[in-house]
């Protein structure tokens, strides 16, 4: 028996594509300028090492570290997913996640992967023996010192309501100065024309295509919409009033804003500023939004919740999807999810897709079905994100052709029409 060791030709090294994923915490100017040069160090950095190809920056914005829909950051796990990436710096354990559970399945799920992370402040790589242990302790340090940011931030927003003071600096019309609302003449003519607009018979949808079209932005710097003018409309503030607190936020991990029904404590501040809209003119409105509710719902019936209801959000413009049912009584006829802002303004407004019901409770039950699902993202073309406790879950769908869902009968009937318009064209030739 002769035993003879196998020689292989020796391989060429060969770099690692290498993204790296930046955030900041805040939108303002400062924090902004902090993301742009972090941009460029990475870009520099990446592209200084021979061993390493560029694979992108992926960036966020004014997000916090907390929440799991981070457009970038889940840009960045779909393309790892998609064997575009072998490793990804960041700078911090913070500004990858702060909540324990969310990142370190996501270190566990990149892993499989063979996707290395490399937290540089505290020089840890992921696919280290020891990278796990030390990253879920000081994970743990940052979820905790999460904690106490928001809760130091929760008593002290707490107590500016306690003393009649405001939490936001802007909103249309008005500015923030010295604790004091300040009138922004140019936009104060805007809410002005609003009130006049919607006693003047004009319902919210008209009143947002027409600031659409006059090339007016909206308080939130998006789409106008329904919404954005029954809030201006409702508003107390433009009444020289505050109503404090009508929102709270339920915990510093999920970040879930509800409304105030009695939670927590209201304040009501009257004649705190200067009023936009005269008392009368307001409080005729509030009038005319409670009339037009009575006419056009006699008989308001509870809203009626389907398993879907606010789980699927628009990644384009970020409203809700909503329910509809599509070419009722024909034999198209189906359920559908569709983006308001689409529906009501159409395709210049949200270019998004209606998806139907059927594809996506299919597609909720391969991401893993009912259970600790937090929202469906529409990222994009024929891509789903499911944002479970701990997990995302990326997956494609593609809209079936028409003759595809069509039955035997109705596949008959249209093989019968084409032979009778064939026989037609025959005749026609004799």
């Amino acid at each position: 028996m002769t035993i003879t060791q196998v020689q292989f030709a020796p391989t060429m090294p060969t770099r690692k594509r290498t993204a790296a994923y930046t955030r900041v915490s805040s939108g303002k100017d400062a924090m902004l300028h902090s993301l742009s040069a972090q941009v460029s160090y990475y870009s520099a950095l990446i592209q200084s090492r021979p061993d390493w190809e560029f694979a992108g920056i992926y960036c966020d914005e004014a997000v916090t570290g907390t929440k799991d829909s981070r457009a970038e950051f889940q840009r960045l796990l779909v393309d790892c997913k998609a064997g575009k990436i072998d490793q990804i710096i960041t700078k911090s354990i913070s500004r990858f996640a702060r909540n324990t559970v969310t990142l370190l399945q996501t270190v566990r799920e990149l892993k499989l992967l063979g996707i290395d992370v490399f937290f540089q402040e505290q020089n840890i790589h992921t696919m280290s023996a020891e990278g796990e242990m030390v990253l879920a302790i000081l994970a743990a340090h940052a979820q905790e010192n999460s904690l106490r940011v928001s809760e130091s931030c929760k008593w002290r927003i707490q107590k500016m309501f306690r003393e009649g003071r405001p939490n936001i600096g802007r909103m249309l019309g008005y500015r923030l100065r010295d604790g004091k609302f300040c009138i922004i003449p140019e936009e104060a003519k805007i809410v002005r024309s609003i009130f006049a607009w919607y006693l003047a018979g004009m319902g919210k949808n008209a009143i947002a295509r027409r600031l659409s079209e006059e090339g007016i932005s909206s308080p939130t710097g998006g789409r106008w919409g329904e919404t954005s003018v029954a809030g201006i409309l409702r508003n107390e503030k433009y009444a020289g009033n505050m109503r404090l607190q009508k929102t709270y936020v339920t915990d510093h991990l999920s970040k879930q804003k509800r409304l105030n029904h009695g939670e927590r404590p209201v304040y009501f501040v009257s004649n705190s500023h200067e009023a936009i809209i005269p008392r009368e003119q307001f409080d005729a409105v509030q009038r005319e939004i409670a009339c037009r509710a009575a006419i056009h719902q006699p008989n308001p019936q509870p809203r009626q919740k389907y398993a879907l209801t606010g789980l699927v959000r628009c990644g384009i413009c970020g409203a809700n999807y909503r329910r509809k049912h599509t070419a009722a009584g024909t034999k198209y006829e189906k359920i559908v999810w569709i983006c308001p802002t689409f529906n009501t303004q159409g395709q210049n407004h949200c270019p998004s897709q209606q998806i139907p019901e059927d594809i996506l409770l299919a597609k909720v039950a391969e991401a893993g079905g009912f259970d600790g699902l937090l929202s469906i993202e529409v990222v994009g073309a024929g891509i789903l994100s499911f944002i479970y406790k701990g997990k995302t879950v990326d997956l494609t769908w593609q809209n079936p052709s028409r003759r595809a869902s069509w039955t035997p009968e109705m596949k008959e009937a249209a093989r019968q029409k084409s032979l009778a318009n064939a026989q037609k064209r025959k005749e026609l030739q004799l």
